[in-house]
């Protein structure tokens, strides 16, 4: 019960908990290539019992060194020789980048017949998580994937626009004059009247520093 199919064979529950936790190319593997991870892992687990944490990087998934032996894991947990997490060289180690996902949901409201409506502009509600992809040179696997964030990163747009004050044109949600350049901000004006930005001084008065 519980087997899993392979390119020419079946892999047992038991031997399919025993693999990398990065490896993912299951069914195009043979049991020939099977056997030589496992072999591998039980390689593995004499340097996970040997592995003595000199730095530590993270909360939740954490990146651990290990100087003396220029050993590197990436594990969650607290016991590496009961679970037996990767341990590769530095040498291994070949790129490294954080990719940001970013998920937009459109925020509406009630409106007079009690169905919902979309605001004018409309508003959106944005969440973010943050992974680590560390590239490696691996036989089993290429890369090890990890969020950094334990939940994910909420922004809300203003519930009320606020009217701008005399001489200030930067609210958000406004959009610019015809004719006018924008600023750097997407959906602001430039604010004007502030000292610095082209305005010739008046006379008799000093000018700003």
């Amino acid at each position: 019960m519980g087997n899993q199919k392979l390119e020419d064979g079946n892999l047992c529950k038991d031997c399919a908990k025993q693999l990398s936790p990065w490896f993912s190319d299951r069914r195009r593997s043979t049991v020939e290539d099977i056997k030589r991870q496992l072999a591998y892992r039980e390689e593995n687990w004499g340097r996970a019992s040997q592995f003595r944490t000199t730095r530590s990087y993270g909360e939740d998934w954490k990146v651990l060194l290990d100087e003396e032996h220029r050993w590197f894991t990436v594990t969650r947990a607290r016991d590496l020789a009961d679970a037996n997490p990767d341990i590769l060289d530095y040498t291994a180690l070949t790129g490294c980048r954080v990719d940001i996902d970013e998920s937009r949901t459109e925020q509406k409201r009630e409106g007079p017949d009690g169905k919902e409506v979309t605001y004018n502009p409309p508003r959106y509600e944005y969440s973010y998580d943050f992974e680590v992809i560390i590239s490696v040179n691996n036989p089993y696997f290429d890369e090890m994937k990890f969020r950094l964030n334990n939940s994910s990163v909420y922004i809300e747009p203003q519930n009320t626009m606020q009217r701008p004050m005399m001489g200030q044109q930067g609210m958000m949600g406004q959009r610019p004059m015809a004719g006018r350049p924008q600023s750097g901000m997407a959906g602001q004006r430039p604010m004007m009247n502030q000292s610095g930005m082209n305005q010739r001084p008046m006379a008799g008065r000093p000018q700003s520093g």
